[in-house]
């Protein structure tokens, strides 16, 4: 049997290659989204994070997402980066997989994240996990620039 190229840690907002992975994504984002990097830094604290996800090839952390709760039924999924040498090759997937399942052992029946338009290859990729674009939401609500995604959970699973 061939081992998994990547592994995943459930930890919080707390641990330092978590923090490390998001000071990278901070750096992209800000050079993605230029002026409206701000706008959009004020939702992306992480401080209070108590559900977080870690990928690592090896000992190398290379990927991570987290869990937000969202109110009833649902968690945000927040902070999804991977590192550009392991895009592309099933990180993302891994993190994305074990925040859902962490979601649905919490009882809950779905997850919502919010993407900006000027990142095409995280928009394919949520849509290819089964993300479907629903109206913007919240503090994005009104945002040229934002898309909004949900994934429902099947009862069966």
């Amino acid at each position: 049997m061939q081992k998994e190229r990547f592994t995943t840690v459930r930890t919080d907002s707390r641990d330092p290659d978590f923090r490390l992975l998001v000071e990278k994504l901070d750096a992209e984002l800000s050079l993605r989204d230029g002026p409206d990097h701000s706008f959009y830094h004020q939702f992306n604290g992480i401080e209070d994070l108590d559900r977080v996800v870690v990928a690592y090839e090896g000992s190398v952390p290379v990927a991570c997402g987290a869990l937000k709760p969202f109110g009833g039924e649902a968690m945000e999924i927040k902070r999804m980066f991977v590192l550009q040498l392991y895009r592309g090759k099933g990180a993302a997937q891994k993190v994305i997989h074990a925040l859902e399942e962490w979601a649905r052992e919490s009882g809950l029946s779905r997850c919502v994240l919010e993407t900006g338009k000027r990142q095409p290859e995280a928009i394919a990729f949520y849509q290819k996990t089964g993300y479907v674009q629903i109206e913007n939401y919240g503090p994005y609500r009104g945002i040229e620039n934002s898309l909004c995604f949900e994934k429902c959970f099947e009862e069966d699973q």
